[in-house]
Formats: C-alpha cells, structure tokens, sequence
C-alpha cells in the first residue's frame, strides 16, 4: 500500500452562461482540475478539486458563481461506491 497525500473532494460543476461570455477561474483553497466547452443544455463542465467541501462550495459560489456571464451552476459531488 502506498502512501498518498491528504484526500481531496472531488465535484463536476455545470455551467450554464449568457451568450459570448467565457471565462477561467481558479481558487486557493481548491481549484479548477479541467474546464470543457460541451455542446446541450450547459456551456462548460469543470472539474472542481478542494481540501474539503466547505473549499469546493467556495469555489463554486464565490468564484464561479459570481463570474460575469455565469448564469447558473449545477454541482454533483464525486462518491466512493463500493
């Protein structure tokens, strides 16, 4: 068994935003892993990493959330089946 560093949250946030807005974002407590233009009914999914869910939910609200064009914000949390 190998040692690895402290556990991360991981979250898949969908992003709806107003026409002709794109934007990148990164936090400090957690960041942004991937960011992907996909076609339907969002505009990006990103891939959100944070040292806790307290630090993803930041992320989210406080930056993502509050970009300029961010319409609207789905978060779906990372579970461990199994």
């Amino acid at each position: 068994m190998t040692k690895s560093g402290p556990k991360k949250m991981r979250a898949y946030v969908l992003i709806e935003t107003a026409p002709g807005k794109t934007k990148s974002v990164k936090g400090t407590d957690s960041t942004v892993v991937n960011l992907d233009a996909v076609t339907g009914p969002f505009d990006f999914i990103a891939v959100v990493e944070g040292t806790t869910l307290d630090a993803v939910g930041r992320l989210v609200t406080d930056e993502i959330g509050s970009i300029d064009g961010v319409t609207r914000t789905t978060t779906c949390l990372a579970v461990a089946i199994g």
